[in-house]
């Protein structure tokens, strides 16, 4: 199988064809030659298409998937599908199914139901036995079947020692340790940002300190235990603040915030719409903007969709009794780079979580196995349902502007094209 693709921009620092415009030969699943041009032939499939851009294959480091127990939100093979025709060669899937991922069977199952798929599946698998944080789940055999890193999805480690063991033990083989940031006892029965709207909405707020305890205390295990701390989704200047001064000190910390974290403000709340309550909730101006500064400066390390879909009988109810978790992979490239610079964020999808959560990344040179993805960054367009390519259909982004389009993907020698 040969494909050939024309008049392509690339956009990969590590490349030398770096920001330049080139065809593309992909045969077997390499990158066989990169030129100027390249002569078309009968048993060639084609790809030309309107400001075609390919950067290295985007990588998702939060994505939810109904299958094992939650089908009716999403199916592992209909999130395959979403994840590929929005440009994500790999995703990393949480632990919060029924049963939770919490053991080398489970992540196995997750592994073989993606075999044979464009995606690459990396389970991420539950810290504690259950998700329930008493107790320490078996995170060296599960690394041993796949596993890519330890964390319980939505839920902190409230337990102090319990989070100090785990960063400990993780040394041994050089685990990821996931945390969530939210002090549950601060946050108490929150809902939304505490501020003007709740106060305004009457809607009971969680204070940004609940992220920022929890950072803290984080921060300060990690410099006395050592090891590998990942913390997902923040959403606050001041936990970009935090994190600032941690990785100063040298500590091997790293971060990631939503799409939807980068660009809506809890002035949406105003509507009562339940596809704009998340967990951490929506934030203020002032946040926005440090988030955006955060990424621009290299604070923030990744960028994820936080892929949750919600079935209509939890999200189409009132909001203080909806479930947190919005749609996101359709969205998470042309939400980001309505807001952003391509050469400001690219790196957040690409190399940067595929470093820290320890995926190759196969930069775009020849020689090297092709996993790349297809996009134009200036196109705009108004999201609506229509759109949405999950099961579920809680976006937050329905009837916005958004810039940008993705054509497809190249990955384990197969062509998806929207």
């Amino acid at each position: 199988m040969s494909t050939l693709i024309k008049n392509a921009t690339i956009i990969d620092a590590e490349s030398p064809f770096h920001n330049q415009k080139k065809d593309i030969l992909i045969r077997d699943g390499k990158l066989e030659k990169i030129a100027n041009s390249i002569p078309k032939k009968e048993n060639y499939t084609i790809v030309e298409l309107e400001n075609l851009h390919v950067s290295c294959g985007w990588f998702d480091t939060s994505v939810s998937l109904g299958e094992p127990g939650y089908e009716e939100r999403e199916t592992i093979n209909k999130g395959l599908i979403v994840a590929a025709k929005s440009g994500f060669t790999s995703i990393a899937v949480n632990a919060n199914t029924n049963p939770i991922i919490d053991s080398k069977s489970d992540v196995e199952y997750l592994i073989n139901k993606a075999s044979n798929s464009p995606i690459n599946l990396h389970p991420i698998a539950a810290l504690t036995q259950k998700s329930k944080g008493i107790e320490m789940a078996e995170l060296y055999d599960m690394q041993q079947s796949g596993a890519i890193a330890f964390g319980d999805y939505n839920k902190p480690i409230e337990n102090d020692k319990l989070m100090k063991i785990a960063l400990l033990y993780a040394q041994n083989f050089n685990g990821l340790v996931l945390s969530f940031p939210k002090n549950n006892t601060i946050a108490g029965e929150g809902i939304a940002n505490e501020g003007i709207n709740s106060t305004k909405l009457g809607l009971k707020g969680i204070p940004s300190l609940a992220e920022h305890i929890q950072i803290a205390r984080d921060l300060f295990l990690l410099e006395y235990t050592g090891g590998k701390l990942h913390i997902p989704t923040i959403s606050t200047a001041k936990s970009v603040a935090l994190i600032k001064e941690a990785k100063k000190k040298g500590l091997n910390i790293t971060c990631s915030v939503t799409a939807h974290h980068l660009t809506l403000t809890d002035d949406e709340l105003h509507s009562f719409d339940s596809n704009f309550k998340t967990n951490p909730p929506l934030r203020t101006k002032e946040d926005v903007k440090a988030l955006q500064k955060g990424i621009k400066s290299g604070v923030i390390d990744i960028i994820t969709s936080d892929h949750n879909p919600i079935d209509i009988e939890h999200k189409k109810v009132e909001f203080s009794e909806a479930k947190d978790g919005v749609t996101g992979l359709e969205t998470a490239f042309i939400a980001v780079n309505s807001v952003l610079a391509l050469e400001d964020f690219i790196n957040c999808f690409t190399t940067k979580p595929k470093g820290i959560f320890g995926i190759k990344n196969y930069s775009i040179t020849e020689g090297n196995i092709a996993d790349i993805t297809l996009f134009n960054p200036k196109t705009t367009t108004i999201f609506t349902k229509t759109n949405i390519l999950s099961t579920s259909k809680n976006s937050p982004f329905i009837n916005k502007r958004l810039k940008g389009e993705v054509y497809g993907i190249f990955s384990n020698n197969q062509l998806i094209k929207n």
